[in-house]
C-alpha cells in the first residue's frame, strides 16, 4: 500500500518534455515525484526510460459551494448553519404531494456573478433536470440540477502557489471552468453507531448549490489546493458563498487518475467530500500515488468512489462509481427554462426589469477581485509577491496593512513586516482571526511612527508591541513612559555608558586593537543590555569603535 499522509509532506513538481514519436510532436507534461519523511525507504516511480515513460498524476475537481441566501433554492425555508434538526423544512422540502418548486432569483443572480468573475459565458437560456438517487436524506427521491444545459460554461481560473526552497518563487497557472449549475443540496444522514441507527437532518435539504465542473488539468495535490483556496476567495469577496469548508458551505469531489503521457488517461476514482484544502493536498497525492503501485505490481484501478479518512491519510472505497444512466436524467417537468437578459433593454415587453436577472447590472456590481488586489498592492506599495498574497489570503489583513500605512510617514515595505511577523505571529499563536486583534491599525501606526522618529529603538518597540498585546486598553505612550522606555539620545550619558562598558572589558578591547574588529559585537551586545534596548546602535557603534582605536 502507499505510505501514510505523513509521508507527503516534502513534494515538488519537475517540468519535463515527452516525445510522442506516433505523431512527432512534443508535449509538455508536469511530472511529480513524491518523497516520504515518515520512513526509511522513499516511494518513487520506476526508473524513467524511453520506452516506458514515467507516469503522471491527473486530477480534475467538482466543487459545492453554497450559495449565501437567506432562503433555499426552491422553497422559502431559512438557511441558518447549527439550527435545530428539522427546524427549517418546509413542505416542499419535505417532498410532501401538491408541492412544486418555486426558484430563488438571489442564487440565480449569484450563480451569474461568479459565472462573471471566472469569465464564463452566461446561457441566456438554461434548463433543469431530474437527477435521481434514492438516499434517505433525499426524500423526493430525485435532485434539481442542471445537466443538460447550465447556467454558464466556458469559464477559467486563474491561481498560483509557490515552490523553490523558499517557497517564495510564485508559480501561476489556470484551469478551465467547464460548468457551472444550480442545484438542491441534500438533507443530513447523522449515524448512530452506539444505538446501531441513523437519523435525518432535512435542514439542509434543498439549499442552493453552485457546482462548478473544472477540467481535468492539474497534476498533484498542491495545484489542486491552490486552485481551490483561490476559488474560495473569489466567493468570498463576490459575496455568493461564504466558502467555509469546516461548516460544509464549500465541499470538494476530487476526480483523479494516472496515465503515461502520449497514452489515454486512465481510469479515475472520485474521492468524495472533501473538507478542507490540507485534506484535499493530500487525498490526492495519496490517490495518484496508490493507483501508480496498482498499475506497476500488474493490478487494476477501479472506477469507484472513495472517501479520506484525515486519520490514516488514506482513501478508502464507498461504492462503484455511478454512470449517467444510472442517474436516469430526465427534464424538470415543474421548472420553466430559466432566461437571463444581457441589458435592460433586451428585456421583453410587459416584464418588470427589477423582477428579472441582467447580467449588464450584476457586471457592474462586480467587486476588485483578489488577484487585482494583489497586482495593485505590489504596484503601490513596492511589497513583495508573496507578501501580497498574505494580505489578500487572511480576511481583513489587507484593510489592516493599508490603514496603517496610510497612518505612518515610513515605507510599505517596513510596514509589511510588523504586520506578517508580529501582528500575524501573534494572531496564529492564539487562533485569532485580525478582526479580534487586540492592536488596532492606529496602535500599531503610533508605535512605529514612535519607532521612525527615533523616540524608542525598534528592539523597543517589539517588547511594547507585546505589552499593547496583553494590555490593549494602555496607549503606547503610555507604555513607553511607564517602563522608561525612551530612547537615550544625550550623547554625554551615551559616552559614560560606552566608557563604562570599554573599561570593564579589557581583554575584549585588546583583541580588538589586535585587528579583530567582531568582538566590538559584544562591547555593543553589553551597552545594549546595560540600557534595556534604549539606545539607537550606529551611534552606539561609532562612540564604540572612536574609544577603542
Amino acid at each position: 500500500m502507499a505510505a501514510s499522509s505523513s509521508g507527503y509532506s516534502r513534494m515538488f513538481c519537475k517540468l519535463r518534455k515527452y516525445v510522442n514519436k506516433s505523431q512527432s510532436l512534443y508535449h509538455t507534461f508536469v511530472i511529480r515525484t513524491i518523497w516520504t519523511s515518515g520512513s526509511k525507504t522513499q516511494l518513487q516511480p520506476k526508473a524513467h526510460t524511453k520506452s516506458l515513460p514515467r507516469m503522471v498524476g491527473v486530477v480534475g475537481l467538482e466543487i459545492h459551494a453554497q450559495i449565501q441566501s437567506t432562503s433555499k433554492l426552491f422553497s422559502g425555508s431559512h438557511v441558518r448553519f447549527l439550527a435545530p434538526p428539522n427546524s427549517l423544512v418546509s413542505h416542499f422540502d419535505a417532498s410532501l404531494p401538491g408541492t412544486l418548486p418555486v426558484l430563488n432569483r438571489r442564487c440565480v443572480e449569484a450563480a451569474v456573478l461568479t459565472g462573471l468573475a471566472l469569465n464564463c459565458t452566461i446561457n441566456r437560456k438554461s434548463l433543469f433536470d431530474r437527477k435521481h438517487y434514492f438516499y434517505a436524506d433525499m426524500p423526493a427521491g430525485y435532485q434539481i440540477t442542471q445537466q443538460r444545459v447550465p447556467i454558464a460554461v466556458d469559464g477559467i481560473l486563474v491561481y498560483s502557489h509557490f515552490e523553490g526552497r523558499r517557497r517564495n518563487q510564485v508559480i501561476t497557472r489556470s484551469v478551465r471552468i467547464k460548468q457551472i449549475q444550480l442545484e438542491q443540496d441534500s438533507g443530513k444522514s447523522l449515524h448512530d453507531d452506539e444505538r446501531s441507527q441513523t437519523l435525518i437532518d432535512l435542514n439542509r435539504a434543498g439549499v442552493g448549490l453552485m457546482e462548478l465542473v473544472m477540467e481535468p488539468e492539474m497534476c498533484c495535490g498542491e495545484e489542486a489546493a491552490a486552485a481551490v483556496r483561490e476559488l474560495q476567495l473569489i466567493l468570498q469577496a463576490l459575496g455568493t458563498c461564504q466558502a467555509n469548508m469546516a461548516e460544509g458551505q464549500l465541499r470538494v469531489d476530487a476526480n483523479v487518475s494516472v496515465h503515461r503521457p502520449g497514452e489515454p488517461l486512465g481510469v479515475r476514482t472520485e474521492v468524495k467530500n472533501i473538507n478542507s484544502v490540507r485534506h484535499l493536498a493530500k487525498a490526492i497525492d495519496y490517490e495518484i500515488q496508490r493507483q501508480m503501485e496498482v498499475l506497476q505490481s500488474g493490478g487494476t484501478v477501479l472506477n469507484e468512489t472513495r472517501a479520506f479518512d484525515s486519520k490514516s491519510g488514506n482513501t478508502i472505497p464507498m461504492r462503484d462509481k455511478e454512470g449517467l444512466q444510472d442517474y436516469r436524467f430526465m427534464p424538470e417537468p415543474n421548472l420553466p427554462p430559466l432566461f437571463v437578459y444581457e441589458s435592460e433593454a433586451s428585456v421583453p415587453a410587459g416584464v418588470d426589469p427589477a423582477q428579472v436577472v441582467v447580467i449588464d447590472r450584476l457586471s457592474a456590481q462586480l467587486p476588485e477581485l483578489p488577484s487585482v488586489k494583489r497586482t495593485r498592492l505590489v504596484e503601490t506599495h513596492g511589497i513583495l509577491q508573496e507578501h501580497s498574497f498574505t494580505l489578500v489570503n487572511e480576511d481583513g489583513l489587507m484593510d489592516y496593512f493599508e490603514s496603517v500605512v496610510q497612518m505612518t510617514k515610513i515605507e510599505p515595505r517596513k510596514v509589511i513586516g510588523w504586520v506578517i511577523k508580529e501582528l500575524m505571529g501573534n494572531l496564529n499563536s492564539q487562533s485569532l482571526k485580525v478582526s479580534q486583534s487586540p492592536i488596532s491599525p492606529c496602535a500599531l501606526a503610533e508605535l512605529i511612527n514612535l519607532v521612525e522618529s527615533n523616540h524608542i529603538s525598534s528592539s523597543t518597540a517589539k517588547q511594547v508591541f507585546q505589552e499593547m498585546w496583553k494590555a490593549p486598553e494602555k496607549k503606547v505612550g503610555q507604555i513607553v513612559k511607564e517602563q522608561d522606555l525612551w530612547m537615550i539620545n544625550d550623547k554625554d550619558e551615551l559616552q559614560k555608558i560606552c566608557q563604562r562598558v570599554v573599561d570593564s572589558h579589557p581583554e575584549e578591547v585588546q583583541i580588538i586593537r589586535r585587528g579583530n574588529k567582531k568582538v566590538l559585537n559584544k562591547l555593543m551586545g553589553e551597552v545594549q543590555r546595560e540600557t534595556k534596548g534604549r539606545t539607537d546602535p550606529v551611534q552606539v557603534r561609532a562612540i564604540l569603535e572612536k574609544m577603542v582605536s
